[in-house]
């Protein structure tokens, strides 16, 4: 998923950024002077977009030599050394702001993801990230989240069928959207996933009636108050994942685990994240 697709957007980056030339370093400094960096921590977290820098140094100069000296998912503290870097200044120059915008954000978002995975401790619930994400920067914060420990849930919208509540009411209700699903899938020869949103105990009875002659891979309890979500595990019964969702925060996250979903998908894990304070300083 991440590998072609990760190389593209580091060269869309760079060319957003440096254009026609860093021109200040340009004209300040020498093409071959010689220049080193480390990475330094400023405050405390979980570490992430290590491997993304690497592959920015790289693309921008493959002379540039990197030593990485901690790696994604380390906890990490004020004054603690990510990387190090030497080559040519210019270079390091020209890679510096990409490599933090990334690394920033991404271990904002492996910080909070890491803090939410943990009041999950001892629970079998998985928790899902979204397509909540920041356009075109989708994979580095799709990375991020795992890193943190949580489960990428579909990547975009050509890799899952999710049936939400506006395709229920276009489509004309949950058994034609669930018919119209599978039949879609059956013409095109496509093996994906489904999913299904459901409002309210009668959309949840809906589905598992249609789900005796159409498929039905998970139900997605959405909005779903506490009560009515155990209701609803009890009647899934363990024949279909069950993802709850909506509004979720840490406040209350163990206690929708605790009613016996499988997964929990928060959207706040790429959408309202600040990124970690991070420098990349010569020396």
């Amino acid at each position: 998923m991440y590998g072609t697709n990760l190389d593209e957007f580091i060269r869309l980056a760079l060319e957003e950024d440096v254009g026609d030339g860093d021109h200040t370093s340009l004209a300040t400094i020498p093409p071959d002077a010689p220049g080193r960096a480390r990475l330094l921590v400023k405050e405390a977290g979980i570490l992430a977009g290590v491997q993304v820098a690497v592959r920015i140094f790289a693309q921008v100069d493959a002379e540039l030599a990197v030593g990485v000296l901690l790696t994604d998912g380390t906890a990490i503290q004020p004054g603690d050394i990510v990387l190090t870097v030497e080559g040519r200044a210019q270079s390091i120059l020209k890679a510096e702001r990409l490599v933090l915008n990334c690394m920033q954000r991404m271990s904002g978002i492996a910080t909070y993801t890491r803090s939410l995975v943990n009041l999950l401790d001892g629970l079998p619930t998985k928790l899902l990230d979204t397509r909540k994400t920041t356009p075109n920067f989708r994979i580095c914060e799709k990375m991020a989240t795992v890193i943190g420990g949580a489960v990428n849930h579909r990547y975009a919208l050509y890799d899952q069928i999710l049936i939400k509540d506006n395709h229920v009411d276009y489509a004309g209700g949950i058994e034609a959207a669930l018919t119209k699903a599978n039949d879609y899938l059956r013409a095109t020869g496509r093996d994906l996933l489904i999913e299904i949103e459901v409002r309210n105990l009668a959309e949840l009875d809906a589905v598992l009636q249609t789900a005796e002659t159409q498929r039905v891979d998970r139900i997605m309890l959405d909005n779903f108050d506490l009560e009515n979500l155990r209701e609803a595990v009890r009647r899934v019964a363990g024949r279909y994942p069950t993802e709850a969702s909506g509004g979720i925060t840490e406040t209350t996250l163990r206690a929708y685990a605790e009613c016996g979903v499988d997964f929990i998908s928060v959207g706040a894990l790429t959408h309202r994240v600040d990124s970690l304070d991070l420098s990349l300083k010569a020396y």
